[in-house]
């Protein structure tokens, strides 16, 4: 038997993959079922986990998937009945919609290459360590994770120990926020300005000044993708 609200909360999450193909949060889900925490929604989910009625997919954030629905959910076609029906129910094993591939909610790995500079240009160190990211922070592309050192990107929000998200690419417009490598062996992140046939490597703090070479000795290494901070 299932309470009213673990049978409310498998057709919530079964409509939202049948509807988008990428289950629900933990905080739609305590919204939708009008909880007080997400601690009780934590609660419903192992309940039917437990029951055999969902599992959870390895390697992702969050992901569900339901492996069956309980028996007057489902009506004679096989859809779903409608939300409004919020009984206790005995369980038939109905096979769900599988959840579409690679939702955004996923967990990918990507390269941590070591630290990088937000002030003057310190060596960008190669490493095999990698940081596990959500999909939905980097978008198309291949990229890659440096650690952040140093104060000069402050006033664009960029902080000592921050992890910046680097899409791999040769070239930017300017104004974009790039890993920039000068001279083929110090990189360093910061706004980049063309100024005839020289580079200007901006911050993004008063207390330093703009870098500027010749455009020959810097080469674009990534664009700035998004951020990951911790929390001590």
């Amino acid at each position: 038997m299932l309470t009213a609200k673990q049978h409310e909360l498998i057709r919530f999450i079964q409509q939202r993959l049948e509807e988008t193909g990428i289950s629900p949060s933990f905080e739609e889900m305590k919204e939708a079922l009008d909880l007080k925490s997400k601690s009780g929604v934590h609660r419903l989910i192992s309940a039917l986990e437990e029951r055999g009625f969902i599992r959870r997919l390895p390697n992702r954030a969050r992901a569900l998937e339901v492996v069956k629905l309980p028996e007057d959910a489902v009506t004679g076609s096989g859809q779903a009945k409608p939300a409004n029906d919020t009984g206790a129910t005995t369980a038939a094993t109905v096979t769900a919609k599988p959840v579409a591939p690679e939702p955004a909610n996923d967990i990918i790995d990507v390269p941590l290459h070591g630290r990088i500079a937000a002030g003057a240009p310190i060596e960008a160190i190669e490493g095999q360590a990698s940081m596990p990211v959500p999909a939905a922070l980097l978008g198309p592309g291949e990229h890659y994770a440096l650690e952040v050192s140093g104060d000069s990107m402050v006033e664009a929000g960029i902080f000592d120990g921050d992890f910046a998200l680097v899409r791999r690419s040769d070239t930017a417009r300017d104004g974009e926020i790039v890993v920039a490598l000068v001279d083929d062996e110090e990189a360093t992140l910061k706004y980049l300005r063309r100024d005839g046939g020289r580079i200007r490597l901006d911050p993004a703090n008063g207390a330093y000044e703009p870098q500027v070479y010749e455009s020959h000795r810097v080469k674009v290494q990534g664009k700035l993708a998004g951020l990951l901070r911790r929390y001590h």
